[in-house]
């Protein structure tokens, strides 16, 4: 917390200095701030074609999926109040992609293809600079993809308070949304109340996968690791009422830890936050993963259904050994950014909702004025507010 609120004191005073000076301090680079509209077109003719078809793929399920939370203008009335529901978009959405342990284009494609949907007419995006001082190519492309409008060479939590704040590149945003590690997730939450935040936690990525006997061992163990590969931070939990499943699939667990790429990753997580929990029951089970409101909750058991209506709190849920996290990660549809840290208790995936506001717009005849009039009236003498009694009751007995 220390830290973070001395990074956003800087950029808030520096602006694009201080932005430079951390980013140097922290990547060892000292970037071009802004990506050049050209680099961003180009970045997309540049990457493999299969690669494109794929980001296409899914850019194209994402839009498709979000465009169901789009909620139209609603008229409500009653006794000649006529209340009329706008939902109107921000100005301004900033998107944070992570990077340094992994690049991350469908971070860039979960974050800012639901606030294209929502109708947000500028989507920034920022996103750490590699070794060379530049954003990686692919992720330049899934932006051409999403259609992000800005697109800036900055991470951590001096991105988020360039995006609050403002520099002398970098304007001002209304929203800013996306995952991190916790000291971009501490950043936002500082700058919240200056620009909206949403208000769970996305940080340090979560998995629980439930499994009983019937669970595939490999399938079971390749799931609990496939989330602690982000690195240390996070949480990786399994959890069996089956004593033999639940040594079954720690032993391969072990065995496919000792082969991944990202093995060191893989352990510092387990070593933080890896556990595995024998349980008396299923309901059991699903009360322990309850606690800990996963941002991921795989569950593969005989009838994973029948545990579903006893999830309580968990960002997103994947039924049977057919339903791996990953399919979230990527194509399926919502938004890959959710609530970790225990968040899952009050809040929810990344939605078309964060990008939008509720305005009501109000309107009442004479008729319904003077039948309102008494009840305004009423309770405004009651709280010591003669103004706004005074506002009605001037209003009774006017000509129409």
């Amino acid at each position: 917390m220390a830290a973070v609120k001395e990074i956003l004191a800087q950029v808030k005073a520096g602006g694009d200095a201080a932005v430079l000076d951390l980013t140097e301090r922290f990547d060892g680079v000292r970037p071009n701030l802004r990506v050049e509209p050209a680099a961003i077109a180009a970045a997309l003719e540049r990457i493999d074609p299969e690669l494109r078809s794929a980001l296409e793929t899914a850019a194209a399920g994402i839009a498709d999926f979000h465009r169901t939370q789009v909620v139209a203008d609603h008229t409500y009335e009653r006794d000649g109040i006529v209340v009329r529901g706008r939902k109107v978009a921000v100005d301004r959405a900033g998107c944070y992609v992570p990077g340094g342990r992994a690049i991350y284009p469908s971070t860039v494609l979960m974050t800012a293809i639901p606030a294209k949907v929502a109708g947000v007419a500028e989507v920034v995006l920022c996103v750490p600079p590699d070794s060379t001082g530049t954003v990686p190519t692919v992720t330049l492309a899934a932006a051409a993809i999403a259609g992000v409008d800005e697109v800036y060479a900055v991470g951590g939590a001096q991105a988020v308070g360039a995006m609050a704040y403002g520099t002398e590149t970098v304007r001002p945003v209304d929203v800013i949304v996306g995952p991190g590690n916790v000291y971009v997730a501490i950043a936002k939450r500082e700058v919240a109340g200056l620009v909206g935040v949403p208000s769970s936690f996305p940080g340090p990525s979560e998995v629980v996968v439930i499994a009983d006997d019937t669970a595939p061992v490999d399938l079971a163990a390749v799931d609990v690791i496939l989330q602690a590969e982000h690195g240390p931070g996070g949480l990786a939990w399994l959890i069996s009422w089956s004593e033999t499943a639940l040594d079954a699939i720690d032993a391969e667990i072990a065995a496919q830890v000792a082969v991944a790429p990202r093995k060191d990753d893989i352990t510092s997580t387990f070593a933080e936050g890896g556990y595995a929990v024998l349980c008396d029951s299923p309901e059991q089970a699903v009360a322990v993963s309850n606690l800990i409101a996963p941002e991921h909750l795989e569950i593969i058991t005989a009838d994973p259904e029948a545990l579903v209506p006893m999830v309580r709190h968990a960002g997103a849920v994947f039924c049977g050994p057919w339903s791996p996290a990953s399919v979230g990660d990527y194509v399926a549809g919502p938004s890959h950014v959710l609530p970790t840290d225990g968040t899952a208790r009050f809040g929810s995936a990344l939605t078309v909702s964060d990008f939008v506001k509720d305005v009501h717009v109000i309107t009442l005849d004479q008729p319904a004025l003077e039948k309102a009039a008494p009840v305004v009236a009423a309770i405004a003498d009651a709280e010591g507010l003669a103004a706004h009694a005074e506002s009605v009751r001037r209003r009774l007995g006017r000509e129409r």
